[in-house]
């Protein structure tokens, strides 16, 4: 992902679902037949990929939510993964 992809809308795969498990106190990537434990910044950029944000937007809520700057390219790189993995899809 590069500059121009800061306005592209990512949005969970139709086939991915996060929950968080109560029991181990995790949060969790559900697919078909797999299941992803996601760490705190995974599993706060994908509750993000709502289809209703860009990534910047994503990018501006993170940086306020965690009270730091600069992550538009930790952002880029994780979407880029996900999507590649069939997490995400961006439009």
């Amino acid at each position: 992902m590069d500059e121009s992809d800061l306005t592209a809308i990512p949005r969970l795969a139709t086939k991915a679902m996060l929950k968080h498990d109560n029991v181990r106190n995790v949060e969790l990537l559900l697919l078909p037949e797999r299941v992803v434990l996601l760490n705190t910044s995974g599993a706060a950029i994908l509750g993000l990929c709502d289809g209703s944000r860009t990534v910047q937007d994503v990018v501006a809520q993170l940086e306020q939510d965690f009270e730091t700057a600069d992550l538009a390219g930790d952002v880029m790189k994780f979407l880029e993964d996900a999507c590649g993995r069939g997490w995400v899809v961006v439009t």
